[in-house]
């Protein structure tokens, strides 16, 4: 029959609509009716148009599956018929007279089931915006089976891994068994030891291949990747007292991430922002991180060679097996413990008690048990328990102690905790005094007592020197101190600023808990809290404690209220009650740079563009401070971990508790240096001169730090350059320069090398010795956008060729590697 399609286009459409309604439905409807089906290239669309459910074929494969996909079938999430694939193109999904969501052939075989047992006479299933396919029971409107509760290979926000402690239920996340099957594979995970819970990775089920070590309320304490900050939103709740259940989520709903354990039981992490996609991280392990590569009592370091050995007071148990590397059978304690003594009749030593040894930043073993003890009783009572091998104690946990072989040790070179194990009292002879060992050797005993004898006699003079000094200042030192407070207080005008009640802000912290905790430094803690009205916030505390408080505190009110710039972290209000001074912030998701570009997983997701993007924000934030602001701004602490990064790695500067305002002098002088190691100019750091010169120099640390990925301190020990500026001038003097570019960037940007290095070049100018020589930060910003094409030869650069030269130091400091970066230093001395 020939149709007429001019004469009959509006019956057409209505046909066509009918026929649409008659064979299942539309892709654009998120809800699937019993009286509905889908088939072919039809689809369920959640209400937003992000998630689909329909059939598709993997690559490399013959074989259909129902499946949800997020954005594109690339990024699959759930499969339903994982097991059972359709062999042809037939197959069709629909709610069956039972109420079960049901995926039946061509022969009207049932291939897959929702298989619920609660039957109802009407159902619908509807695909959420979480991506979560749920059936309900039309008549009640009770939830009959939703996807979430049978996940496949993949997580997303809010989606739960979960283990029940009475009927040992478990949701575990199961791997396709390759790239082009997605049936179930050879690796699993799933939530395990639910007292201090950890989550494992299991081989076939059966054998572990890696678990993350106990939760603290904020993190793993066995992965250190989570104390980077990044794999941040990971929380740990609880159903009743017989479910526990672990899932993430992120600060900000436009923020979107898939965790997916692949066929080589590696973990991948993709980040979308507005459905964009934006990174992609893969988690693979190392050897240390497999489970028990050391076998019982062997601890694995990956710096060391060999990298296992035994703990000590234990040897190989099998040493033939371990020259050979061979570790399985791990190691055999030496001396017998003083229970195990007496049991066997031996009055050896005395009857002396066993002792620890504290092993720092480790992983603890497996089989931890709990104990509800404070701190200082946790090693006491694992002493009087004959049975206990060793004990930690974190904050977040409590008492750990151990009572099976000590397996799955790894020495870590940050993070961990401090494990302490037990050992006779002889084995401390060979040890002597080593980390952790409360007591002296035995023959040491006698000199401690006839040294304390004169000890004692000075330390009576001294204290009674000292007590009289005190007194005599204290008039006079409480006077200057309640004088500067008040004059602090005074200019700092807090009804400009909204102020929030403490009741507020503990509630939104859960008191102030230590899961909410983003960090800590010399001011005090740093939480993150949730508002009444869904907003994040972080919260920064001032620790009674802390003796550099208060005039920073006020200090930064009086600032950071009066700033108002995209590429300045918002202030939102304080809170004052009593002795209780808070600082509420805008919450930054992704925490701070140097989290990023000093990590050597982090700094992969930083490519050139987003790096560039990052330096001209942090470039505009200045120009603000020093040009454009009702106040002229010097920062005097301008470095990598006070530059926040927002959900879309926009830069924010941060801490303003060391800023100062200026009038516009070439150079201010101050007794009082404060600020970082590392950033501060030569001018400020030796004479206490500052302008916004000091900020420039600081400003071109950091974008050497961006682009090398190195920190500026991480030469201290290298014999030829103190710092990374020191090291990348001879790069710039032999030629050489490009080899400063971070691999990471330097491999996948052949077409922006030149804007690497002119870069580099405008760093170089920043940091020059004289300050008068550095440009401002209007002509840097100039240059960096190429409004300035010729730039001009750097002249020397400020850095120190030795250490010992400097006189800023003190030799205690000398011995910190690497930790200057990190502390903020009040209270040198300039000449």
């Amino acid at each position: 029959m020939t149709v007429n399609i001019m004469g009959w286009g509006s019956h057409a459409c209505l046909l066509n609509a009918l026929l649409i309604s008659l064979l299942g439905l539309t892709s654009a409807g998120d809800t699937l009716t019993s009286s509905q089906s889908i088939t072919g290239s039809q689809t369920l669309t959640s209400n937003d148009s992000v998630f689909k459910l329909g059939f598709f074929t993997p690559q490399n494969s013959t074989h259909r599956y129902v499946g949800i996909w997020y954005l594109n079938q690339s990024n699959l999430v759930w499969i339903a018929n994982r097991d059972q694939p359709l062999l042809d193109s037939s197959g069709v999904l629909t709610i069956s007279k039972d109420g079960n969501l049901v995926l039946v052939d061509a022969k009207k075989t049932v291939l897959w089931s929702s298989n619920v047992s609660n039957t109802a006479t009407t159902a619908t299933a509807q695909l959420q915006r979480s991506g979560n396919l749920v059936l309900k029971d039309d008549s009640t409107g009770q939830t009959l089976w939703e996807s979430f509760k049978h996940p496949c290979d993949a997580a997303v926000p809010t989606m739960r891994i979960s283990a029940n402690r009475v009927t040992g239920e478990k949701l575990r996340f199961v791997s396709w068994k390759t790239a082009s099957d997605p049936s179930s594979g050879y690796y699993s995970a799933s939530l395990e030891r639910l007292d201090a819970p950890e989550v494992f990775l299991w081989v076939n089920g059966t054998r572990p291949y890696w678990r993350t070590g106990p939760w603290n309320g904020r993190i793993f304490i066995g992965t250190p990747l989570m104390s980077t900050g990044y794999l941040y939103g990971w929380n740990v709740g609880y159903e009743g007292e017989e479910t526990v259940y672990l899932t993430y989520s992120f600060a900000d709903p436009s923020s979107f991430g898939i965790l997916t354990l692949t066929p080589q039981g590696k973990l991948k992490l993709l980040r979308y922002y507005n459905n964009k996609y934006v990174l992609k991280m893969d988690l693979g392990f190392s050897v240390c991180d497999a489970y028990g590569t050391c076998g019982a009592f062997g601890t694995c370091n990956e710096k060391s060679s060999p990298i296992c050995s035994c703990l000590s007071g234990y040897e190989p148990r099998n040493g033939e097996e371990w020259s050979r590397k061979n570790w399985s059978s791990g190691c055999v304690r030496k001396v017998a413990l003083k229970c195990e003594r007496l049991k066997n009749g031996s009055q050896s030593e005395g009857g002396r008690e066993d002792e620890f040894l504290k092993l720092g930043t480790m992983k603890v073993p497996d089989f931890a048990q709990r104990l509800d003890v404070e701190e200082d009783k946790c090693g006491t009572q694992c002493l009087q328990n004959c049975s206990c091998l060793a004990y930690a104690y974190d904050a977040g946990i409590g008492c750990l102690y151990w009572t099976e072989d000590l397996i799955d040790l790894q020495k870590f070179e940050t993070a961990g905790v401090d494990l302490y194990i037990r050992l006779a009292y002889s084995e401390f002879q060979s040890i002597g005094d080593a980390p952790g060992h409360a007591n002296k050797r035995g023959k040491r005993l006698i000199i401690g007592i006839t040294v304390a004898t004169a000890g004692t006699i000075i330390f009576v003079i001294c204290a009674y020197l000292a007590i009289r000094t005190f007194h005599l200042r204290k008039g006079n030192a409480t006077h200057s101190e309640n004088q500067r407070v008040t004059d602090v207080q005074k200019p700092a005008k807090l009804d400009e600023l909204p102020l929030f009640d403490f009741k507020v802000v503990a509630n939104a912290t859960n008191d102030f808990h230590l899961a909410n905790t983003l960090g800590k430094g010399g001011f005090g803690p740093v939480y993150k809290g949730l508002l009444p009205d869904g907003q994040e916030i972080a919260v920064k505390r001032l620790s009674k404690a802390s003796g550099q408080g208060v005039e920073e505190f006020m200090n930064e009110v009086v600032v950071i209220s009066k700033l108002q710039h995209r590429n300045l972290v918002k202030l939102l209000g304080c809170c004052i009650e009593g002795d209780e001074k808070m600082l509420i912030y805008e919450f930054m998701p992704n925490k701070s740079l140097d989290a990023f570009i000093f990590d050597p997983l982090q700094r992969k997701l930083l490519d050139w563009k987003k790096r560039f993007n990052i330096i001209e924000g942090i470039a505009r934030g200045l120009l603000y401070l020093h040009r454009d602001s009702r106040l002229k701004i010097i920062h005097r602490d301008l470095k990598a971990s006070n530059i926040l990064l927002d959900a879309e790695m926009n830069p924010k500067i941060s801490d303003f508790g060391l800023a100062r305002i200026y009038k516009g002098e070439d150079e201010i002088n101050t007794k009082r240096v404060v600020g970082t190691y590392g950033y501060m100019s030569p001018e400020y750091a030796m004479e206490g001169l500052f302008s916004e010169k000091s900020d420039v120099y600081s400003f071109g640390v950091l974008l050497l730090e961006i682009i090398s990925g190195k920190r500026n301190t991480s030469f201290r020990n290298d014999d030829q350059s103190l710092s990374l500026i020191g090291y990348a001038w001879n790069l710039w003097n032999e030629g050489s320069i490009r080899s400063l570019v971070d691999p990471e960037i330097s491999a996948s940007v052949s077409d922006s090398e030149d804007h690497i290095l002119r870069c580099i070049h405008i760093g170089f100018l920043c940091v020059q010795e004289v300050a008068k020589t550095r440009p401002t930060m209007t002509t840097v910003l100039s240059m960096l956008n190429s409004e300035i094409s010729h730039l001009p030869t750097p002249r020397q650069v400020a850095f120190v060729q030795k250490y010992h030269s400097s006189s800023l130091e003190s030799s205690s400091q000398e011995n910190q590697c690497n930790s200057n970066n990190h502390v903020t230093l009040t209270e040198i001395r300039g000449r």
